[in-house]
């Protein structure tokens, strides 16, 4: 998750719980709970997410702006 400029948005408290080091099953499942909460994530100042696999960077940066 990272801001405007491209650094990296370091969450904390309840939302680092919430949001933070999420897993999924596959990409789809990935690219859906990004679409539920993306205008939670705006909120806390994240810009654009990148979906990894493992180390492997898989897509991204995905911008979070309508």
């Amino acid at each position: 998750m990272e801001d405007g400029a491209g650094t990296e948005v370091v969450l904390d408290g309840e939302a680092a719980g919430e949001y933070g080091e999420q897993a999924f099953a596959n990409q789809g499942d990935a690219e859906s709970w990004i679409g539920e909460i993306w205008a939670e994530l705006a909120e806390l100042g994240v810009a654009q997410v990148t979906l990894f696999e493992v180390d492997r960077e898989v897509y991204g940066p995905m911008s979070l702006s309508v």
